[in-house]
């Protein structure tokens, strides 16, 4: 590693590595929904219905084919049951909860990015006004 006086900059194969393991994360979590959905089902277990309802703008398609991409790679589990009409309930695994620092991590994020937009945006009307 290469020292300088605020970090530690990774070496060239630590940076591959990385480079592997974030890639490797992208390809399993990848778009828009599959964050938001696991967090859907984190605060309890969802009808399809009530999941498309909570995350307003997800059609059912995108919804059906994100489901079954979490549950292939064992984020959720689909439970199917013998009730008229059939009731199919989807809740997260105990592997989902390895995401758990990953979310808390993204979250603190997205708001200091948020709240550095907006300044961004109060000091450009400032300038324009000022």
């Amino acid at each position: 590693m290469i020292s300088t006086a605020e970090n530690i900059l990774p070496d060239k194969n630590e940076c591959a590595n990385s480079l592997t393991n974030v890639m490797d994360a992208l390809y399993v979590l990848n778009g828009k929904w599959k964050l938001p959905l696991i967090l859907s089902l984190v605060q309890s277990s969802k009808r399809f219905n009530e999941i498309q309802h909570e995350l307003r703008g997800i059609s059912p398609k995108v919804l059906a084919n994100e489901l079954k991409d979490l549950e292939l790679n064992d984020f959720i589990r689909r439970q199917v049951y013998p009730t008229r009409p059939v009731s199919i309930i989807y809740e997260v695994t105990e592997y989902s909860k390895t995401l758990r620092e990953v979310m808390r991590t993204l979250s603190e994020w997205g708001w200091q990015h948020r709240e550095k937009i907006k300044d961004s945006m109060r000091q450009e009307k400032g300038e324009v006004f000022g």
